[in-house]
């Protein structure tokens, strides 16, 4: 399953409502579930307080009780762990109401929030560090509630990302500059990161190509580029790749059918996991415009997963239209799936 945002969780506490809407799935059939994003414990890491935090003693008692449902029920489960960065925007008071305007707009690489949009100062050192510690806390916080792994957001333009791209990363230090350079940060958080948990407790990172303010953006413009820019992230000890694209059945690079997964895994040597409108005809950004997305099949990642080009699937609405469309694709009840509906996106699902 999908990261998906919901916003069920007020003051940031995920509650039994949202145990039960995890546990549902792992009954559908969904082998592993990859929570919606959850705050890290840095004071500028949300930009909502109907997101879920990842700390706090309420908020870490909702997500044990999710991890206990989801497993009763024989699946497994890894929170995403996220920071959203400059994209946190307007700033946010919800957990931390003395934070200041000018240090949340610090939380960045070099204060750009997207494309010719300097709207503060780049992350000192200091800085860095403090949400590094914050990454490795969450981490060791995950594995001692019992969940089977844990996911770092380090897509969408959010700020692991921002580290990524060189139109919001413009600094001139070793966290900047080249495609080598760019992956420093996220290399670094994800070593303190497996500092803190055990050797075969899995980190999973999430990238994409896209961002939510260039879908055309690229932090890899070739497959050596990717190479350069994911293997330090490998030897850090990144077990798995999760490649973001919008639609899974779209190449990434000329002249070879590979997605952005398919090379994730032909650069690293690690396993891959693609995600992208799996099941539907359209992506997400059409359904929220109002376009019907129709049912068709998945016979094209079925054959991706045969070839070896990625290991794992996600998928994201079809299992908010119906949690037991794993079963149905298992059984072969494919005229018994559910149509997606666009509103399941704003309403509990």
């Amino acid at each position: 399953m999908a990261p998906m945002t919901r916003a069920f969780s007020p003051n940031g506490i995920p509650g039994a409502d949202v145990a039960a809407y995890y546990r549902r799935r792992a009954e559908g059939g969904v082998g592993l579930i990859i929570t919606e994003g959850t705050w890290i414990n840095h004071r500028a890491a949300s930009n909502q307080d109907s997101v879920p935090g990842f700390h706090g003693q309420e908020a870490l008692a909702g997500w044990q009780q999710v991890v206990s449902e989801v497993h009763e029920a024989g699946g497994c489960i890894v929170p995403q762990l996220w920071h959203t960065g400059l994209i946190r925007r307007p700033v946010s008071q919800y957990f931390y109401p003395e934070i200041e305007e000018d240090l949340a707009l610090k939380v960045s690489p070099s204060g750009y929030v997207q494309p010719g949009e300097k709207v503060g100062e780049g992350m000192s050192e200091t800085e860095i560090e403090a949400v590094i510690a914050a990454y490795a806390e969450g981490a060791e916080t995950a594995e001692r509630l019992g969940f089977d792994g844990i996911e770092i957001h380090g897509a969408h333009g959010y700020l692991v990302d921002q580290f990524f791209w060189e139109e919001t990363n413009r600094r001139t230090d070793r966290y900047g500059g080249s495609v080598r350079a760019r992956a420093t940060f996220a290399a670094e958080m994800i070593r303190a990161c497996r500092a803190r948990v055990a050797a075969d407790f899995p980190i999973i990172l999430r990238f994409s190509q896209w961002k939510l303010a260039d879908y055309g953006a690229r932090i890899a413009k070739t497959p050596q580029e990717l190479e350069v820019l994911l293997a330090p992230l490998a030897d850090a000890g990144v077990d798995m790749f999760h490649a973001s694209q919008r639609r899974y059945w779209e190449p990434e690079f000329e002249g070879s059918d590979l997605n952005l997964a398919g090379w994730a895994k032909k650069v690293t040597g690690k396993p891959a996991m693609t995600v992208g409108s799996v099941g539907l005809s359209n992506d997400m950004t059409a359904s929220l415009g109002g376009q019907k997305a129709e049912l068709t099949k998945i016979d094209g990642v079925v054959q991706m997963l045969e070839r070896g080009e990625v290991d794992l699937v996600a998928v994201g609405r079809m299992l908010l239209s119906d949690p037991d469309w794993p079963q149905k694709i298992r059984s072969g009840e494919l005229e018994a799936i559910l149509p997606f509906r666009a509103e399941l996106l704003t309403e509990l699902a």
